[in-house]
């Protein structure tokens, strides 16, 4: 399904925001000291956490603007069900706390280093991964704001697939493909591709990998699919026969644990925590926190028994008011 101007523009401003936040994590990175790497990043850590939650709370901002502009009120919606974006902060698409990820590339560098890699190739090697976390991080938000802004709103039946300009050959035989409102979006690191709400006054012009295919330049299709690929597609093959669409995607927070949970915002005075009632005192910890899990959208979805099930748990876990 072909999607629409404002859909297009909503995916694009949100890829120009990762890069945006990529960036400014990319020079609080060149700050660290080569000769103390694992001090100076811990000086540094708060500051980048700051950078990355600044982009995780524009990114996940846009999805009510975007969302009204493109549909309007629905009149079947309740008035308090609206998205909080700070829900989505501090944490990444898997549950995982912010902090704790962002660590990583320091531990890659120091890693390579110690096994005798020089610093500067250590390094690059830190940030290229620094990137790749980053970049996903700001993207897995704003998808997952869209899903629950999407599932908030009764006149919602499903979505379709809205790739990227310049997607990978696993988005592009996905492009238009159309799934239930509460279906997990499959996606690779650094996947900037995104979603269309699907209504009954409002459905997307069909359209299939096919035309996406037929629209590239020759050196634009051997860039995505390979010169092998390209010559059995030219040759009458299908797109989707040729290509493994899910190989490397994976839905955000889809990583084989029992129940996809986090830790952020279950204290007294987090979001989530304040719909809560049972606390403890964990040593180390400064606030009482909440003895349940708090799940996360993708979980809900996937448990809840019905649209009305999964509206209440996403209340009840701090995602809508």
């Amino acid at each position: 399904m072909s999607p629409s101007p404002e859909s297009t523009a909503h995916m694009e401003a949100r890829a120009r925001l990762a890069a945006a936040t990529s960036r400014g994590v990319r020079a609080l990175w060149g700050r660290v000291d080569r000769d103390n790497i694992h001090a100076s990043w811990l000086e540094l850590l708060l500051h980048v956490v700051t950078v990355v939650s600044g982009g995780q709370l524009a990114a996940a901002s846009t999805t009510e603007p975007w969302l009204q502009s493109l549909l309007g009120d629905d009149p079947d919606r309740a008035s308090s069900d609206r998205l909080v974006p700070s829900s989505l902060v501090g944490v990444t698409g898997n549950g995982l706390p912010l902090a704790d990820v962002l660590m990583s590339p320091m531990w890659s560098a120091l890693r390579l280093v110690t096994a005798g890699v020089p610093v500067v190739q250590a390094m690059a090697r830190g940030q290229a991964l620094l990137d790749l976390i980053v970049r996903t991080t700001i993207a897995d938000t704003g998808r997952a704001a869209d899903s629950v802004g999407m599932i908030s709103r009764p006149a919602v039946t499903s979505y379709v697939r809205v790739v990227e300009a310049g997607a990978c050959s696993r988005c592009v035989v996905l492009a238009g493909r159309e799934y239930g409102v509460s279906s997990a979006f499959a996606r690779h690191p650094r996947c900037h591709c995104s979603m269309e709400p699907v209504t009954r006054e409002h459905r997307p012009t069909p359209t299939d990998p096919a035309d996406v295919y037929a629209k590239m330049s020759d050196a634009q299709r051997r860039k995505t699919f390979g010169e092998a690929a390209v010559k059995a597609i030219d040759a009458g093959a299908d797109i989707a026969q040729v290509v493994n669409a899910r190989r490397g995607m994976a839905s955000a927070t889809v990583y084989g644990r029992t129940v996809q949970a986090t830790t952020e915002g279950i204290t007294r005075r987090g979001l989530a925590g304040q719909r809560r009632k049972n606390f403890e005192k964990l040593a180390g910890n400064r606030y009482r926190t909440a003895k349940t899990p708090r799940l996360m959208p993708e979980e809900i979805f996937r448990r809840a028994e019905s649209r009305e099930h999964a509206v209440r748990l996403l209340q009840r876990n701090g995602y809508i008011t």
